[in-house]
């Protein structure tokens, strides 16, 4: 295989890898595949977007004017082909100087054919004018599972009524840009723009690029002009319009600043604080700084696709928007990082088709990764990539998974899923542990600088990998990005003679690939730690290493880089307590306390009784609940430690779960635990006490909880619910 790839040009390796997920497909699914999605033809290039809008709130239409410069790609052509959705049009002329000459067209509903006014080379820009009206609120949603709207254009609550506030906000992600402005939507091309939008003077607008001038209007509106300098994908356009306040912090000289709903406007800076710090981090790591003229992140009512990374100006779903006392509980900083690291790699070099995302999405969540490494630690980004292992597990099943960069897909939509971003992140993981860091970010800024303003694929990747390293990385990309699956390993391990062997089958179903890995195995024997290397690369293999005694714990892949499971045959419960004292990373420490939890061992408790002052708030919050206080001996020596966790811990989860599991004994000398948890500030900590104060008496619940305020109760219901449903 990696022979025929080496002869391929880059079109056969996009064809071999549909041809493999199909032969992968059962004959139904097979059924489900849409056609082969090939690179967006470029018969022109998008130039310069102009655009001038205002807006009907009661007909939720938007009136424009567009001036777009565009350029043929190579080849002269007399005609063009723009996307444009629902939409009306007033005039289409070709724009030279003061002189606008009307151009003959046609219309479909979806694109507009226009004939140009002669035949234009490829070195030869010209500029057309649209004059046209966008009735996004008509259209019907073709959008898939993960974005389930695509009408590009939104008017929220635009009669007024009631107390949501009035908005209008823009979602372009995949190619829903052009249900509001007549383009070129699709993620390989890039233009410069600048955009008009004309609003009731009492709203504040946000879009891409630098807010370089505001206009009075006699009729009682404003219009503000956003410029955008650099080039960027159609569908990371974005406006924003409504009742925000804006909090402005700053970056090495750039604006940053914060949009919020005006009740929330005194949390901004505790909500979006390390901003900044993030921008600082991916600049210095990337050695590419933050690209654009400001970063600006907004959050808007009902939006129903998490976060955007607009180019510029992220957008966030009102779950980002969080009072101080919610904030005790819970924050999106991996939203907020994730978004940030897109600005470099989605915004900067944006994928060159959907069928590439990997290029945006793998990199953003590798991005939330390395951020939490770089504010809280090595555990603590351990415990991030561990979460999007599991992530990707979800995705599987025995080793099946769809290839990561895809050519077959139904709806663009279907790439948003956990193997473009949770697998794509851990194998972006790997190879920086293959790699090494200083090689591994050498190469993420080659690859960035090479394409800047550009789009890319996972080969250009490759590519400047090997420019970096001089070693050839065609084998690891072939395994991980044009083939499908995940490998799954069972492990055997055998003493016998002053030999240790290890047996591994990878025992992923037959229609995966044999998968190719270079592993470490560390052997603790005596209390040292002895490193072996391994190279796994058939069905079934032994490895045997010469050892002065029986090992007491042998872990294989110490590091946690192996993008698949690993069955150990025969580990006890001695075993994970071995492994969760003595080699303690994040993966061993949470495999063990997993196991502990479901096995009523004493061993297995000594290992949820350790799990109780885990340096992580969740392996402290699963080690509560699994831990059996009806063993006497456990529970004397665990009670100590639950009490100072539910009165003292700083994380509010493992706090209200040491409530709740006191409670749960039903000792009565707790109630006054209950009754103080009550009074708290955070949400997780008063259901827990309301929750825990019912196990003693119903009626002192019940008459806490109505003393509480509705908005305080309707924070507490989904918290109480979720208690009750744990029984």
């Amino acid at each position: 295989m990696n022979k025929l790839f080496l002869k391929c040009t880059l079109f056969s390796i996009a064809l071999l890898a549909c041809q493999n997920i199909e032969a992968q497909n059962t004959e139904k699914d097979k059924d489900q595949l849409a056609i082969y999605r090939a690179t967006p033809l470029k018969v022109h290039d998008l130039v310069n977007t102009k655009l001038e809008v205002s807006f009907d709130y009661e007909k939720r239409h938007l009136y424009g004017k567009e001036w777009l410069t565009l350029k043929p790609h190579f080849y002269a052509t007399d005609s063009l082909t723009l996307d444009a959705k629902g939409m009306n049009f007033k005039e289409i002329s070709i724009v030279e100087g003061k002189k606008k000459t009307p151009l003959k067209y046609t219309y479909d509903s979806e694109q507009l054919f226009i004939k140009l006014d002669r035949k234009y080379k490829g070195s030869e820009k010209y500029t057309l004018f649209i004059d046209y009206t966008a009735k996004p609120a008509e259209l019907k949603s073709k959008a898939g599972e993960s974005i389930t709207n695509s009408n590009g254009l939104y008017f929220i609550n635009p009669d007024g009524k009631g107390d949501k506030p009035t908005q209008i906000w823009t979602q372009g992600e995949t190619e829903a840009s052009s249900c509001w402005f007549p383009t070129i939507d699709k993620p390989n091309q890039k233009t410069t723009s600048e955009i008009a939008m004309t609003v009731p003077s009492k709203y504040t607008t946000l879009s891409n690029g630098k807010l370089t001038s505001q206009k009075v209007n006699k009729d009682g509106t404003r219009t503000d002009v956003w410029k955008m300098e650099q080039p960027n994908a159609p569908y990371l356009f974005m406006m924003a319009v409504g009742d925000f306040k804006i909090y402005k912090d700053s970056y090495n000289g750039k604006e940053v600043s914060y949009y919020l709903e005006p009740k929330y406007a005194p949390y901004a800076k505790q909500i979006f604080y390390k901003t900044p710090d993030m921008m600082n981090f991916y600049s210095k790591m990337l050695g590419v700084e933050y690209p654009w003229a400001k970063y600006a992140q907004i959050v808007v009512k009902d939006y129903f696709g998490g976060a955007m990374e607009n180019t510029s100006a992220t957008v966030h779903g009102e779950y980002v928007q969080k009072t101080e006392r919610e904030l005790l509980d819970d924050n999106q900083e991996s939203t907020i990082a994730h978004e940030l690291f897109h600005q470099w790699f989605g915004d900067y070099v944006t994928a060159e088709s959907w069928s590439n995302l990997t290029m945006n999405e793998s990199f953003a969540t590798f991005g939330e990764v390395l951020w939490h490494g770089h504010d809280a630690g090595q555990d603590a980004e351990d415990r991030s990539r561990y979460e999007k292992l599991q992530n990707y597990f979800r995705s599987q099943k025995n080793g099946n998974s769809p290839i990561l960069a895809r050519f077959h897909y139904k709806n663009a939509d279907d790439m948003f899923d956990n193997i473009s971003y949770s697998k794509g992140s851990i194998i972006l993981y790997a190879m920086k542990n293959q790699m090494g860091d200083e090689a591994f970010f050498k190469g993420l800024n080659h690859y960035l600088t090479t394409n800047a303003y550009k789009s890319g694929e996972p080969h250009q990747l490759r590519l400047s990998m090997e420019e970096v390293t001089g070693k050839d990385w065609l084998p690891y990309f072939d395994q991980w990005y044009y083939n499908a699956g995940s490998p799954i390993l069972d492990v055997n391990y055998k003493y016998v003679n002053g030999k240790i062997i290890i047996t591994i089958t990878q025992s992923q179903d037959s229609a995966v690939q044999t998968f190719t890995l270079p592993l470490k195995v560390d052997f603790y024997v005596n209390g040292t730690k002895i490193r072996k290397y391994i190279l796994i690369n058939k069905r079934e293999q032994s490895f045997s290493f010469d050892l002065p005694s029986k090992p007491e714990f042998i872990d294989l892949d110490p590091d946690k880089i192996l993008v698949g499971e690993v069955n150990v045959d025969k580990k006890t419960a001695s075993d994970y307590l071995y492994q969760y004292k003595n080699v303690p990373s994040y993966y061993n420490r949470i495999e063990a306390i997993k196991f502990a939890s479901k096995d009523k061992s004493h061993d297995s408790q000594l290992v949820l009784l350790a799990g109780l002052k885990d340096q992580q708030d969740d392996l402290r919050t699963l080690s509560i609940k699994g831990i059996d206080l009806g063993d006497r001996e456990i529970k004397d020596a665990a009670i100590k430690t639950l009490l100072d966790i539910a009165k003292n811990d700083i994380k509010t989860n493992a706090r209200a779960a040491a409530i709740v599991k006191l409670a749960s004994t039903g000792d009565s000398s707790y109630k006054a635990l209950m009754i103080e948890s009550t009074k708290n500030q955070s949400y997780n900590v008063i259901a827990a006490g309301i929750y825990g104060l019912s196990k003693f008496s119903s009626q002192e619940s019940d008459q806490a909880l109505s003393a509480l305020d509705d908005d305080t109760k309707n924070h507490l219901t989904p918290i109480i619910k979720k208690f009750n449903n744990q029984k």
